[in-house]
């Protein structure tokens, strides 16, 4: 379970940021999440409020923001939204699309006291 490690790693971010900021409390994390990074967001949710125990956003709350996949067509050159990797191009069927964008993970902000 890959999301265990994910938490943590947001754990650490969060617990530097405190020191850096001054923060005492968080109380919510918003992370934003591409299609394709393969979290299991359930996964990422349990593992969360485990990893969070003791640190200074125990108790706070994580909000997922999905972002779509994004790629480019070959064919016929169109920017396009598409669900899975292997989708063809919605706009003209054809099948060599180059993925770019939908990897990604961040923590986009943080509520904190």
């Amino acid at each position: 379970m890959h999301e265990m490690s994910i938490a943590e790693g947001i754990r650490d971010v969060i617990e530097d940021s405190a020191r850096a900021n001054g923060f005492s409390r968080v109380t919510r994390v918003r992370l934003e999440i591409g299609r394709f990074a393969g979290v299991e967001t359930e996964a990422l949710d349990f593992a969360f409020d485990v990893v969070m125990r003791g640190s200074v956003a125990e108790g706070a709350t994580l909000e997922v923001i999905e972002l779509p996949g994004k790629a480019l067509c070959y064919d016929c050159g169109a920017a396009v939204e598409i669900r899975h990797r292997l989708d063809p191009c919605p706009d003209c069927g054809g099948g060599k699309l180059l993925v770019q964008g939908g990897e990604e993970m961040r923590i986009k902000d943080l509520e904190v006291l």
